[in-house]
């Protein structure tokens, strides 16, 4: 654990908070991507099972349950809530993102640390977190209208992987043989992904205007 690693996983946390308080007190999941949302429930159902047969640190096991909990329940809220369901903008949200599934699962099973089950699926899990964000901002890019906490969600999403990267860079300084080059070369094509949204973000931030993405 270093300052890295902390601050990125609380910035993690953070989006989801945003979110979550966006759908339960405002009852709405205008400009949120269910497709996303379902693709970061598989990917940590892939990367935690582990949860009960492998304790870390009770700091470990909370962050899981807490990552599972959470991306579980807003994809509940998103398809059965009475009332959020209805603001679900499916009309735009079209990204068929069953295929970003099939190839991280093949390149998973042909670029893995160990060939047993679990670690095909934490490489799985590692690929498709990389392209998960891809539906939401596809669905931001297509309806331009993004009200201030979901660009926060995804702006914290995104902060998340630089600190990480900032805590690989900072391990591969301070640890010896600390080499993992599928988070490595996964996490620098996820951040990239946020590349654009981040320069507009900034940009509406500096010039005290509302987000939008361009067309």
């Amino acid at each position: 654990m270093n300052v890295f690693r902390l601050a990125g996983d609380m910035t993690h946390l953070l989006s989801v908070v945003v979110l979550l308080l966006k759908i339960h007190t405002i009852k709405s999941c205008a400009g949120v991507s269910l497709k996303t949302q379902e693709l970061y429930a598989l990917v940590f159902a892939a990367r935690y099972l582990d949860l009960f047969v492998h304790f870390v640190s009770l700091y470990n096991t909370v962050m899981k349950l807490v990552f599972l909990a959470s991306s579980f329940s807003i994809v509940w809220y998103m398809r059965k809530h009475k009332i959020v369901r209805r603001t679900y903008d499916k009309d735009h949200d079209t990204f068929r993102h069953y295929f970003l599934v099939l190839p991280c699962l093949l390149l998973a099973l042909l670029i893995n640390e160990r060939f047993t089950f679990r670690e095909v699926m934490w490489a799985f899990s590692i690929y498709l977190e990389a392209v998960a964000i891809f539906p939401q901002l596809v669905l931001l890019q297509r309806t331009r209208n993004i009200d201030n906490l979901t660009g926060q969600y995804v702006f914290f999403l995104g902060a998340y992987r630089v600190l990480y990267i900032l805590n690989w860079i900072y391990r591969y300084f301070t640890e010896p043989h600390f080499v993992h080059w599928i988070s490595w070369v996964a996490g620098i094509v996820q951040t990239l992904l946020y590349a654009d949204f981040f320069y507009y973000y900034i940009m509406s931030w500096k010039k005290n205007v509302k987000l939008e993405l361009p067309a």
